[in-house]
């Protein structure tokens, strides 16, 4: 999988919220000369026993007039558990044995209602509602070095209540890959995609990305869909258990 050095990847693409917004507000910044290009993939997940699903989704590459990759925003397909546990390995590991000169950095971008985040009992500070945090894993690179030069650091968690954080965490823990996480923190018990306090933040999330990226974001461009109810989900717990 050929990617750019700054790899923007999101979850639950084709379920509205973050995903949709993040990639529907970037576009290239008019002074540039970036293009775009559109793909799709999909990786078989029989090495897991399940026959029927891939690990799909879409990816936007932003290149440059010498034909470089810029930025790539890889959105993978909404998975249940423990489905997508599968699928976001197996991206993963495509993107850890990407044929690039430099392993791509990963730029993960979350919204979390603050109920989800336990801060460690030792941390006396707190946590203010609509805060984007960055957090740093695996090797260190230029681009993580940027992203979170300009973010303030994430207080200590001691409990993440939050599945697809907690699971990447330990994905790219374990591959040590390097990642910035960018956490935006509601007020609210579950986040709703289309509340204004969680708008506000991926709001900020966008802005920051394309401050970093030479990009520009629109918030007249973030798109929001309603929550789709999958029958594929249901049938992919009977294929990993028969």
């Amino acid at each position: 999988m050929k990617v750019a050095e700054k790899v923007i990847l999101l979850l639950n693409g084709g379920d509205g919220g973050l995903s949709a917004d993040i990639s529907g507000g970037i576009h290239p910044n008019p002074n540039s000369n970036f293009q775009t290009l559109k793909e799709s993939f999909g990786f078989g997940l029989e090495c897991y026993g399940i026959k029927d699903r891939k690990a799909s989704g879409e990816i936007i590459h932003f290149v440059n007039s010498n034909g470089n990759y810029e930025v790539t925003i890889l959105q993978l397909e909404n998975y249940e558990p423990p489905i997508l546990a599968c699928a976001l390995n197996e991206v993963l590991l495509n993107l850890a044995g990407d044929d690039s000169p430099a392993m791509p950095t990963l730029i993960v971008p979350f919204v979390v209602p603050e109920s989800k985040l336990k801060q460690d009992n030792k941390y006396s500070g707190k946590s203010d509602k609509g805060s984007l945090y960055g957090i740093k894993l695996g090797p260190t690179t230029d681009v993580m070095e940027v992203l979170s030069s300009k973010l303030p650091k994430s207080p200590p968690f001691s409990q993440i209540v939050h599945e697809e954080l907690a699971l990447l965490l330990h994905l790219v823990n374990v591959m040590k890959l390097p990642t910035v996480l960018l956490i935006g923190l509601t007020g609210q018990q579950i986040s709703s995609k289309n509340s204004k306090e969680d708008l506000e933040v991926i709001s900020h999330i966008g802005e920051h990305l394309a401050s970093v990226s030479s990009l520009s974001f629109s918030k007249e461009k973030m798109v929001q869909s309603p929550t789709k109810s999958s029958k594929d989900a249901k049938e992919a717990w009977r294929a990993l258990y028969g």
